[in-house]
């Protein structure tokens, strides 16, 4: 038992000597890798799991880029979350309404006169965390604005001339005008 099989055929006189290296030559030509300036014969099925694995791959890589993206997002939402709620100032006793715009929608917080002082100067500042309003120092709206600039809803900058952009700023008004 020694034998292969095509030995076996050749002793009992199935097939002849010519027929049995016949058959050794395809089966090498099949095996052998493809030469030089010739191409392999393309399986279809071959071809299209191949595709449809780069087609999944590129997919999970996409889907990961996007789940490592929201978990940036995150943890910058809660960072500043953090950083704000650490160097928020306190409210208590305000007093003096101070109305801004935030988008379209106008919004008063009430502060006390110092603190509004401070906030018209520039060295406070409103920003939105969630659905609320904080006051916080200048430095860290500064920080705020580096990482999320549409969080920081009121801060004005100091040394930021209002009226710069004036473009009367050169005529003087008479003191007898008359309307």
């Amino acid at each position: 038992m020694g034998n292969s099989l095509q030995e076996q055929l050749l002793k009992a006189g199935l097939v002849n000597e010519q027929r049995l290296k016949q058959a050794r030559s395809t089966k090498r030509k099949q095996v052998k890798p493809v030469a030089k300036g010739r191409s392999a014969p393309v399986d279809p099925a071959r071809e299209q799991a191949r595709q449809a694995q780069a087609q999944k791959a590129q997919r999970d890589r996409e889907l990961n880029r996007q789940r490592q993206e929201e978990a940036q997002r995150k943890a910058l939402d809660n960072e500043l979350r953090e950083l704000i709620h650490a160097h928020r100032l306190s409210r208590d006793g305000g007093d003096v309404a101070f109305n801004f715009t935030d988008g379209t929608a106008l919004k008063r917080l009430y502060l006390r006169a110092e603190q509004q002082r401070q906030l018209v100067a520039g060295t406070l500042a409103v920003v939105r965390q969630d659905t609320f309003y904080e006051l916080i120092p200048a430095e860290v709206a500064e920080r705020v604005t580096a990482r999320q600039p549409e969080r920081v809803v009121v801060y004005n900058k100091p040394g930021q001339d209002l009226d710069s952009d004036d473009e009367y700023a050169d005529y003087k008004v008479p003191d007898d005008l008359m309307w």
